[in-house]
């Protein structure tokens, strides 16, 4: 597997390299030279697989020539060892449940999955890792509890102060071990900028081998293809055309999807749909991307003014923007849009929404609207007890909190206050 610059500035690398470098050296993302087709075999067996047998293949032709399949089976087995639910919400709309991992959040597969492929390289080689990452809520936890304990790799996770939820915070700020939390006053894109920062930064990596398990890293964006997969075979039996629904922050998820599509599952459609910050919602209706700075939400880790993964949008179609807008609308939702959708589809169906997944849920129903006879998937992206404060205020006590976090929650936060500056991170970074 060859893979390139976005930028097109720095050379192609192998996947392992992509995986430890985790940014080019000309500040692009890195993305598959060529991503092939899926066999028509893969697609006729699909309905009677597991979802790790549908993740093994996928992975197996992505990147077969440079881990073996018996070693991919393995990462495959251990990382995705939790369950994936369809559940139905409405008539032909289905939430994909992605929250039934460690850390209840979606990011649980990237992160587990990059850790054991990490894990796998590394037993070749001897030296140790800094894996720096910035998140807006889950990407912490999950990078988190993935790494934990991993030997030769050492975690650091910028946060923005007050801009997380309690129970976020504590999920990435109580666990200790390799894995140090720095509370960053600022915004989720100041966190993200000083990460970018210190990645090109010389002095720094002369002491530190760093890699990055935010979405920009590739071995993040491969398990987010998986469950695209695993969800269009529950449903297409129906003959319905599938489309989907993906709650958007940096896009990544949304990337995950357009992989699958260009290995061949054949999704009808996609909804990038976003909270206030709806700069690629615009981008779609005018062709203009114009990052801006975030906005505060309810629906805090989608709170992103300059989606770091819109290149890799734009790179799987070439750049055109007619391509793009044919296979991707736009849609974006308030605070009290959102709130309400949670309140409807709690005292109609008795569900539960995080505020999230009722972004997810909002765009399907929309896009259904004006587009019947298909079938809708959201992606719920979160358990609402992650987010208890807002769905707890929005729903009026209704939400139960599963014990591991409950568990959490009774521990002492450790992190380190810092400003919103590479000064200060390399500060703590060369200490």
């Amino acid at each position: 597997m060859k893979l390139y610059s976005t930028n097109k500035q720095s050379p192609e690398v192998s996947f392992e390299e992509a995986v430890f470098k985790g940014l080019p050296d000309d500040n692009g993302l890195y993305m598959p030279k060529a991503i092939p087709a899926l066999s028509a075999k893969f697609f006729e067996g699909l309905e009677d697989m597991s979802f790790q047998e549908m993740a093994l293949d996928v992975t197996d032709t992505l990147i077969g020539d440079e881990i073996g399949r018996k070693d991919l089976e393995k990462i495959i087995y251990d990382a995705m060892n939790f369950p994936i639910e369809l559940h139905q919400v409405e008539d032909n709309i289905f939430g994909l449940e992605l929250f039934h991992g460690p850390t209840l959040a979606f990011k649980d597969f990237g992160a587990r999955f990059m850790s054991r492929v990490m894990g796998h390289f590394l037993e070749k080689k001897q030296k140790e890792i800094t894996i720096l990452v910035a998140t807006s809520g889950d990407t912490g936890s999950a990078v988190a509890h993935g790494f934990l304990g991993i030997p030769g790799i050492n975690v650091v996770i910028l946060y923005p102060s007050g801009k997380v939820s309690e129970i976020q915070e504590k999920q990435l700020t109580t666990i200790g071990q390799n894995v140090k939390a720095l509370e960053v006053d600022g915004t989720f894109d100041d966190c993200q900028r000083m990460v970018k920062q210190a990645f090109l930064d010389k002095e720094l990596n002369k002491v530190r081998h760093f890699t990055s398990a935010n979405s920009i890293n590739i071995a993040r964006l491969i398990p987010q293809s998986f469950y695209y997969h695993y969800a269009w075979s529950m449903l297409h039996s129906d003959r319905k055309p599938v489309f989907f629904c993906t709650p958007s922050g940096n896009f990544g998820n949304l990337c995950g999807g357009l992989i699958a599509k260009k290995m061949g599952l054949p999704i009808d459609h996609f909804v990038a749909a976003t909270n206030a910050n709806h700069i690629v919602p615009d981008y779609l209706l005018t062709e203009k991307f114009q990052p801006k700075p975030s906005v505060k939400t309810i629906s805090n880790a989608m709170d992103v003014g300059n989606p770091s993964n819109f290149p890799r949008v734009q790179a799987l179609y070439g750049g055109s923007y007619d391509k793009i807008n044919r296979d991707i609308s736009g849609a974006w939702y308030t605070d009290a849009q959102t709130s309400q959708a949670m309140k409807e589809v709690f005292e109609n169906e008795e569900y539960l929404l995080c505020p999230h997944s009722a972004i997810g849920y909002l765009g399907a129903k929309d896009y259904l609207k004006s587009h019947p006879g298909k079938t809708g998937v959201f992606l719920a992206t979160a358990h609402p007890a992650k987010f208890y404060d807002v769905v707890d205020k929005v729903l009026g006590g209704k939400v139960e909190i599963p014990e591991v976090l409950k568990e959490t929650m009774e521990k002492p936060k450790k992190s380190v206050k810092m400003e919103a500056s590479l000064d200060a991170l390399k500060s703590f970074l060369m200490n």
